[in-house]
């Protein structure tokens, strides 16, 4: 899943000299020496069906292994949280009321993390291919274009704009079956820094509905 991306200027080619599994190799690197994480991004997602985009803002935290959550400022108040045991996903501004709750180790809830869909095993996962280069926030990024080997993959095509020098993940877009492109920024991003376990914690509203993926089949 940041600030308004202006003026990304576009340089053909791959300017790092390095492969894109090498690059990739150091972006899975700098992102498993986070041990916490504190994110801010900007979320755009283009729907070509219904012809609309929406923009979203927030704030990611994470923390090694198995706490993360994503805090809305714009939708304010939805919220996706891991806990460890269940990932709770509160979405008022477009399900009022209603709270789904999953396993942890549910496929859906493995699919919540995006440095979980590209930064666990990607040589494995994906075939990869340079796509060019771009600046990001006054960085020089690579980018990699990513074609899932899975056919159960929840998108057909995905890209991730790396800084070659350090690994960090700049931005990244998916686009599922449909057509539709999920667009993220990474604004600014602060690591290893202490970050409370109540940050990690979720408590159902008073009165909202809670629906239990265990109870009607989900995975």
């Amino acid at each position: 899943m940041i600030i308004a991306v202006a003026a990304l200027a576009v340089v053909a080619g791959n300017a790092s000299g390095q492969s894109p599994e090498s690059i990739m190799d150091r972006a899975v690197s700098n992102y498993a020496g986070m041990k916490t994480m504190r994110a801010e991004f900007r979320q755009t997602i283009t729907n070509p069906l219904t012809g609309t985009t929406s923009v979203s803002h927030g704030e990611i935290l994470r923390k090694q292994p198995n706490l993360m959550a994503i805090n809305f400022t714009d939708p304010s108040g939805d919220r996706i949280v891991a806990d460890g045991k269940a990932v709770w996903i509160y979405l008022p501004s477009s399900t009022p009321g209603q709270v789904l709750r999953l396993t942890a180790g549910s496929k859906t809830a493995g699919m919540i993390d995006p440095g979980s869909m590209f930064l666990t095993s990607p040589r494995t996962r994906y075939t990869m291919k340079t796509a060019g280069s771009e600046v990001v926030g006054g960085v020089k990024t690579s980018i990699i274009a990513l074609t899932p080997r899975a056919s159960s993959a929840p998108f057909t095509r995905a890209k991730v704009w790396v800084d070659p020098a350090t690994g960090a993940t700049k931005q990244f877009e998916v686009t599922d079956a449909n057509g539709l492109t999920r667009l993220v920024v990474i604004t600014s991003v602060t690591a290893n820094a202490p970050i409370a376990r109540s940050a990690f914690s979720f408590t159902p509203p008073r009165g909202a509905r809670v629906l239990d993926s265990t109870a009607f089949g989900g995975n």
